[in-house]
């Protein structure tokens, strides 16, 4: 699956900091990755509906972390995934009379079109959940060889998850919780025949009217949603990453069953990923945005009404990535006037210095990407180059640390948070 173009990123003065991140298992705040390399996995979209503010503030967040590892002087690779094929997606493409591979194709595409509108940097793996089928096929098998996974009679094909060592160990949820939430959440506790309620379908056996594959030994059929993105990262970035991220709702079943999935196909305890991170769940009106409730703010709509892009990332970036917010029209106008301030100050001739608004953004995303901080950085810088020095008089530009810094400092801006000026 070919991702969206690469964003150039420009080359500034220095080197951040080691990038602290709070894991969402243990509530510690953790070295993101030690290096020299580092590999993130960010769980992709399942393509029946437009991206909305939820996903893009996912997938904003992630790119912090991103720029900031590059920026230290760590070599990142990025995978993530597309759900080219699931329940929702077939569902959708029924009600609206639509083959459900042109409306996979359709939604992929804007999607890609609004993380590049949003300056996100483009995964270096990506895979979409049909292309990826052999490789399902082959890791089931081998659940399946070694006791980690059974079959109904029907031929569908279960994990047997709860007695994978660490199972629970990143959500930490209590029993009844976790089984309330699998239900709400794609999952099937009560399904007649498996042998635990928190047990995973790993292969869905081909049902009419259904899209299937040659699943080998398996049968012709269609993957589990977890196993999907387990086999996907464990390809593209081998077991025990640094961080698995997206947002707060997939603490609970994905992430705890793709874990486990990865340690079943391992057999090793530190296949896991290090460190867990979520993004905090973005509202409207009181209530979580989500395609099932119909309350969504679209990008592209918001795109399509002339909102600068550079203005939605910077609503999004004024809130901490972990937090829950409610996206409001007042949001979208701060972001606006803050991109105005900035490019008003950026394109002025000469400014305070940008070594000290640079040392504080790289130290604001070093501690768990403090986003609000690094914008109040650069609100700082911005203000006072407009306002002059405090002697009332110019800016004087034979000053070489004077006459560029609106230049530095906009390509930091650029490199580390993903607005271009």
């Amino acid at each position: 699956m070919l991702t969206w173009p690469v964003v150039p990123v420009p080359a500034i003065p220095g080197r951040g900091e080691q990038i602290r991140v709070r894991d969402s298992s243990s509530g510690e705040l953790r070295v993101a990755a030690e290096g020299p390399t580092a590999r993130l996995y960010v769980c992709g979209i399942t393509p029946y509906d437009a991206t909305h503010l939820g996903h893009a503030a996912t997938y904003v967040a992630f790119d912090l972390l991103v720029r900031a590892w590059r920026d230290s002087g760590l070599t990142v690779t990025y995978a993530s995934n597309v759900t080219d094929v699931d329940d929702p997606l077939l569902e959708r493409a029924a009600a609206t009379d639509t083959d459900w591979r042109e409306l996979a194709a359709e939604q992929t595409a804007l999607f890609a079109e609004d993380m590049t509108a949003l300056g996100v940097l483009p995964p270096d793996v990506y895979r979409g959940a049909v292309e990826s089928i052999p490789a399902v096929v082959d890791a089931v098998e081998l659940l399946l060889a070694t006791g980690a996974a059974y079959r109904l009679d029907d031929g569908d094909v279960y994990a047997a998850m709860p007695f994978v060592p660490g199972f629970g160990s990143v959500a930490g949820l209590d029993r009844t919780t976790a089984t309330e939430l699998f239900a709400e959440r794609g999952g099937d506790p009560e399904r007649a025949g498996k042998r635990d309620a928190l047990d995973a379908l790993l292969w869905r056996t081909e049902r009419p009217g259904e899209p299937a594959w040659d699943g080998a030994s398996l049968g012709a059929g269609r993957p589990g949603w977890h196993i999907e993105c387990a086999v996907i990262a464990r390809d593209g970035l081998g077991a025990g990453f640094d961080v698995q991220g997206g947002g707060s709702d997939l603490a609970f079943p994905h992430h705890e069953m793709s874990g486990a999935h990865l340690v079943a196909l391992t057999g090793d305890v530190h296949a896991r990923p290090r460190i867990h991170m979520h993004a905090g769940m973005v509202g409207l009106d009181g209530e979580k945005m989500s395609k099932s409730r119909g309350n969504l703010v679209i990008v592209s709509a918001l795109r399509e009404r002339g909102i600068d892009p550079r203005a939605i990332r910077l609503a999004i970036l004024a809130h901490h990535y972990a937090s829950d917010w409610d996206w409001t029209d007042a949001e979208l106008e701060a972001g606006e006037s803050r991109l105005e301030l900035w490019r008003s100050a950026a394109s002025g001739n000469g400014g305070p210095p940008a070594e000290p608004a640079l040392a504080e953004i790289r130290a604001a995303l070093a501690a768990d990407l403090d986003a609000p901080r690094a914008l109040a950085a650069v609100d700082a810088w911005a203000r006072l180059s407009l306002a002059g020095p405090a002697d009332g008089t110019s800016w004087d530009i034979r000053d070489p640390d004077v006459e560029g810094a609106p230049g530095v400092l906009a390509r930091g801006i650029d490199a580390l948070l993903g607005v271009r000026l």
